[in-house]
């Protein structure tokens, strides 16, 4: 029986570790590194072999996976591994980060004769534990191929949407809607308390409607009618503001860049970003319906 294919994985947090740990539960060996130590405990106690530094999580590896907050730490790691790393490495960056700097990533990647492909998700925290995540990929045919079965064991749908730096726009893209979405779904339920009209009753005729979206029937953001949403939970993160606003601004940098007019995409940057400022970018980016109302706090 063959050993189990070596992944290293970089960046351990509250999306990486849990994607690390499915890999592990898929029978992959897994050596993971983050800077921060309680990553590195949680990541241990699931089976990850912990790793002093990202050389050391790569060496030896097939494949390394990197989930890090921000493009220049996604460049600066993969310039590590480019100098590091044997040719044919293949190289994964899930992180949400501007198109440039993945385009630069797979310009490292290149130069090394790694295939590389950037793929960030959709899907949340929950979705990490669950393994049910949403890849969208960019790269060569070739490249897709190799990373394809790594992702299946952290996500549900794979969808390859073009050349290097494909997947971030597509992530962007899609995140614009639903930014938009949300508070478009936030400001009707303000408006129907105004009008008397109760929570339940907008739902079900929305939902069944031409106002059915995701935010919607998947995410409602007052409690009650979806059971599962954080509006049932305190409006606990599955997908944090903060977060939020930070693809809502890497949406509006690669706006600008392109020359796209995304009007509706600004003003949501603007909102979420006053929520941010107001102290709440740690809760649900569903609990922008308080400010919406002109409070903070749910009645």
């Amino acid at each position: 029986m063959s050993a189990p294919q070596t992944i290293a994985f970089i960046g351990l947090g509250n999306m990486g570790g849990p994607m690390a740990a499915n890999l592990v539960r898929a029978g992959f060996s897994v050596r993971g590194f983050d800077l921060n130590p309680a990553s590195l405990e949680a990541a241990g106690a699931e089976g990850v072999a912990v790793a002093g530094s990202v050389l050391e999580a790569a060496e030896g590896a097939h494949a390394v996976v990197t989930m890090l907050p921000a493009g220049r730490p996604v460049v600066e790691v993969w310039s590590q591994l480019a100098e590091a790393v044997p040719a044919g490495t293949l190289l994964i960056d899930s992180s949400t980060i501007d198109v440039e700097s993945a385009r630069a990533a797979h310009a490292l990647a290149d130069a090394r004769g790694c295939p590389a492909i950037d793929a960030p998700v959709s899907g949340g925290t929950g979705g990490a534990k669950a393994g049910t995540l949403t890849f969208m990929a960019g790269g060569s045919d070739g490249a897709f191929a190799a990373a394809e079965p790594i992702l299946r064991r952290m996500g549900k749908s794979v969808f390859h949407c073009g050349a290097a730096g494909a997947g971030q726009a597509a992530k962007i893209c899609n995140n614009m809607i639903l930014g938009i979405s949300m508070i478009g779904v936030c400001e009707a339920f303000a408006l129907a308390e105004k009008l008397g009209l109760p929570q339940q009753a907008l739902f079900d005729v929305a939902s069944v409607s031409s106002g059915q979206c995701w935010s919607l029937t998947t995410y409602c953001p007052v409690p009650g009618p979806v059971p599962a949403s954080p509006a049932n939970a305190g409006y606990k993160p599955g997908f944090a503001a903060g977060l939020m606003l930070k693809d809502l601004r890497l949406a509006q940098a690669a706006a600008k860049s392109a020359g796209a007019s995304t009007p509706l995409g600004a003003e949501a940057e603007r909102l979420y970003a006053a929520f941010d400022a107001g102290g709440q970018g740690a809760r649900d980016f569903s609990a922008i319906i308080h400010m919406l109302r002109g409070r903070s706090e749910e009645p």
